[in-house]
């Protein structure tokens, strides 16, 4: 039997492919969360076995421990106690979305069908974005002076990040509907909005899932470094276009280009103020190097390690006298937030990974990797990231886990004929 967008309305999919069509619109993506915890309460009786025993299951449930428990363990000397104890309970509604997503996504079939459903929002938020860009108005309305926020809309700087993250989705469709050529054109359709969402961190992360596509379509290292050298001059191309056409891309490039002042000021204004929260996180590892200050507290420590003429701390990003929101930074936000005892965590957590990707075997890679690839570009250290126990960025970061995590295994445990 075929999977197709058609019957995806009448899958169990629904719920997790929800999410994704509603990131743009803020907490109502939780309605897929909802749905996802009413799916495991409604088969539980039926699929106990199914459900908490399959590997994609136990191996959800391992990452989830790994990623809660470090939270869990930072909230008993937190410097905010009743924000890091409340963040640690409504991460546990990550259990059931990820529960629900190794249950649903079984199959070759049904995980290609849910790809081509999650390739089709990110066409939407694309077309949306072009708009924008042509004209100055998406749906959500104008874009800002410094960037195109598509359906996001203006006051909400997500659209590059996001589109990076989610790309390897659409990428994975267009070159398993029409070859090499659907991958070029959706690759360069991408492309577009990414560079104009004026977020580097996007920049970064989108040419991560390029590098790793082309390793994929090449398999050799000859042809490798030939095709990143054709890709590097579209690259440079589409760039030195923009930069001229684009009032928005030219001011990203003007404040990048401050890092070649070769000071520290210049590099810090490049990077609007990263290196100003940077120091003053490496300050609340010191003084809290165990167990960090806790989860989500941050912002609150903030002021207590900030230098007296830190300029977060006159209003211009959380509101005066608050301070950075978080460190900007995944590696910075694990220590800070969850200590040593965290990263210990988290490390855990990536060998148990490894680990079950290696297990896997190459069907189970095969099939699992665009959401693959956007993990990977997901957590990739060097550079900067939204807060990953932040209430949006954590539940798109829970999600991918999930989808992860079954997809990996769906070769493995075809569903049966009532499921």
């Amino acid at each position: 039997m075929s999977f197709s967008l058609k019957n995806l309305v009448r899958s169990p999919l629904v719920p997790v492919w929800l999410m994704i069509a509603l990131l743009p619109f803020g907490r109502s993506a939780e309605l897929g969360t909802f749905l996802c915890l009413v799916g495991v309460a409604i088969t539980w009786r039926r699929d106990t076995l199914v459900m908490v025993k399959g590997p994609a299951a136990r191996l959800v449930l391992a990452l989830l421990a790994c990623y809660i428990g470090a939270a869990l363990l930072s909230s008993f000397a937190a410097t905010a106690p009743g924000k890091s104890w409340g963040t640690v309970a409504a991460l546990l509604r990550f259990v059931p979305l990820g529960l629900y997503a190794c249950y649903a996504l079984r199959g070759k079939q049904r995980v290609q069908g849910f790809y081509l459903a999650v390739a089709a929002v990110i066409a939407f938020w694309v077309l949306d974005a072009w708009m924008q860009m042509l004209t100055g108005w998406s749906l959500r309305g104008h874009a800002e002076p410094e960037r195109i926020s598509g359906l996001f809309g203006a006051d909400d700087p997500k659209l590059g990040p996001t589109l990076a993250v989610l790309s390897p989705f659409a990428l994975w469709a267009a070159r398993h509907r029409w070859g090499l050529r659907g991958l070029i054109v959706a690759f360069v359709l991408l492309l577009g909005p990414v560079m104009l969402s004026g977020s580097r961190s996007a920049w970064i992360c989108f040419s991560l899932v390029t590098l790793m596509f082309i390793w994929r379509e090449t398999g050799s290292p000859k042809r490798f470094v030939a095709l990143c050298a054709a890709g590097l001059v579209v690259l440079l191309m589409a760039g030195g276009i923009a930069w001229k056409t684009s009032e928005r891309f030219d001011t990203r490039m003007q404040r990048t280009l401050l890092a070649l002042g070769g000071n520290e000021q210049a590099v810090n204004e490049a990077m609007t103020g990263r290196l100003d929260i940077w120091h003053t996180a490496v300050r609340m590892i010191e003084a809290h190097p165990m167990t960090g200050v806790g989860v989500r507290g941050f912002r609150y420590a903030y002021p207590q390690y900030a230098p007296p003429n830190d300029h977060f701390m006159v209003g211009e990003n959380c509101g005066e006298g608050t301070g950075a929101c978080h460190p900007h930074q995944l590696v910075m936000e694990i220590l800070a937030e969850t200590g040593v005892v965290g990263m210990l965590l988290w490390l855990v957590g990536a060998v148990i990974a490894w680990r079950a990707w290696r297990r896997a075997g190459k069907p189970g890679r095969a099939i699992a990797f665009p959401a693959t690839v956007s993990l990977v570009a997901m957590v990739f250290p060097i550079n900067s990231h939204f807060a990953f126990y932040s209430a949006w960025w954590g539940l798109l970061y829970a999600w991918l886990l999930g989808v992860w995590c079954a997809v990996l295994f769906a070769v493995t445990e075809e569903p049966g004929d009532g499921a």
